[in-house]
């Protein structure tokens, strides 16, 4: 029996006591990065089933390492639990025991094989379109025809999307509303997460003439503004006298030959850097984030292929090379650096305790976010972050 953390607990009676009151309607569980979603969605489902064991289960993430990720996590909570993934990046097609877990690609137009789900959970649940033509919604739209009593919960730790505000915002949005069992700066105050030292960084990239499609800024323009040979020496300089003392470095770049520049002025300077990109050969991919995972590798540089489900406590300096107008997508680069990093052997149980640990730990000093983007000005600090809304308005 795995012992869950308060906050952990209190997520899953928050959802159950929702539930009794609303009768219809889709909730959505925020929880922090870092906070341990994965151990709370094995515990929901566990607790589902164990209680009703004709309940089937669909659970859906459109990440094939959080598949994995949450499928090796209900097995530890219950050994046996009758479990199957279905996923074709994974190789698996098991669709016959009562609970699966898969991908949203996998799924589509597989309703019927489906059959009737009473509990849908949808993890990073704010890639959840507002339009009813997305992967997600077509097949939950199908699956609701075949059972209209389906509960849909999504859980995420960003629960905005872009151009829609809120998540729960808009006349077509699936999720009713938003349970927030606990805080960005509840688990620092409890030393779950580690601090987030934002610098003052003095380059800031001008993004003045890039246009915007889609909510955010135009890819190849944005690239095309930040990705010069000044600010990039600039920005590298910056690295080097600010993270002189820092281990494990994380560069979010505005594209991939941005990445490439970058990594190399990098490794000019004697920071083993490597480049990760969507474009990275997965057998290498592994290796890097295995070297970089075990320090052998001191930073590494990217776009954002790292920003969802990438977990490395170690990380102690995250640098923003990449504006962006999504609070989503600022808040998963900024968490990457808030994991906390505890002295191995000493005791966990208070907060006292854990704070201890996290000063005796690899990085004493928490986590240093140089943002020469200037998303923090643009969004707030990750505790306090204000996404605009629809009407553009702040």
């Amino acid at each position: 029996e795995m012992k869950l953390r308060d906050y952990q607990q209190r997520a899953i009676n928050d959802l159950y006591d929702w539930f009794s009151k609303n009768h219809t309607g889709h909730p959505v569980v925020c929880l922090p990065g870092g906070s341990g979603k994965s151990v709370v969605i094995a515990s929901v489902v566990t607790q589902a089933m164990k209680q009703w064991p004709e309940t089937r289960i669909l659970m859906m993430v459109g990440v094939k390492e959080l598949i994995a990720q949450n499928y090796a996590k209900l097995r530890e909570l219950w050994p046996n639990a009758p479990v199957g993934i279905y996923s074709a990046s994974l190789g698996k097609k098991c669709l016959s025991e009562p609970a699966t877990s898969g991908g949203s690609q996998s799924r589509a137009n597989k309703a019927q094989q489906i059959g009737r789900i009473a509990l849908c959970i949808i993890d990073e649940c704010h890639s959840v379109s507002n339009t009813e033509n997305g992967n997600y919604r077509k097949l939950l739209g199908e699956l609701l025809a075949i059972n209209p009593n389906m509960r849909v919960v999504g859980y995420t730790a960003s629960p905005y999307r872009l151009g829609q505000g809120m998540i729960t915002d808009g006349d077509d949005a699936l999720f009713s509303e938003i349970i927030e069992p606990v805080t960005i700066q509840e688990l620092v105050n409890d030393g779950y997460l580690c601090k987030l030292q934002s610098k003052h960084t003095a380059l800031t990239l001008d993004t003045s003439g890039v246009g915007k499609r889609g909510g955010d800024f135009v890819a190849s323009a944005l690239e095309a503004a930040v990705d010069t040979d000044e600010n990039n020496v600039l920005a590298v300089q910056e690295m080097l006298i600010r993270g002189a003392d820092r281990k494990s470095w994380l560069v979010f770049c505005s594209g991939i030959k941005h990445s490439h520049h970058v990594a190399q002025l990098l490794r000019d300077s004697g920071i083993d850097a490597e480049c990760l990109t969507g474009e990275t050969p997965s057998a290498e991919r592994d290796s890097i984030v295995r070297r970089f995972k075990s320090n052998q590798l001191r930073c590494m540089v990217g776009v954002g292929v790292f920003s969802t489900g990438f977990d490395h406590p170690g990380v102690d300096l995250i640098a923003m090379l990449r504006p962006t107008e999504s609070p989503g997508f600022y808040l998963q680069c900024a968490v990457r650096g808030s994991r906390p990093a505890y002295a191995p052997g000493m005791p966990l149980d208070t907060p006292e305790q854990r704070s201890e640990a996290m000063g005796a730990g690899p990085k004493p000093h928490g986590c240093m976010v140089l943002d020469f983007a200037g998303n923090i000005a643009k969004h707030g600090p990750i505790t306090a972050i204000q996404p605009a809304n629809k009407a553009g308005k702040g």
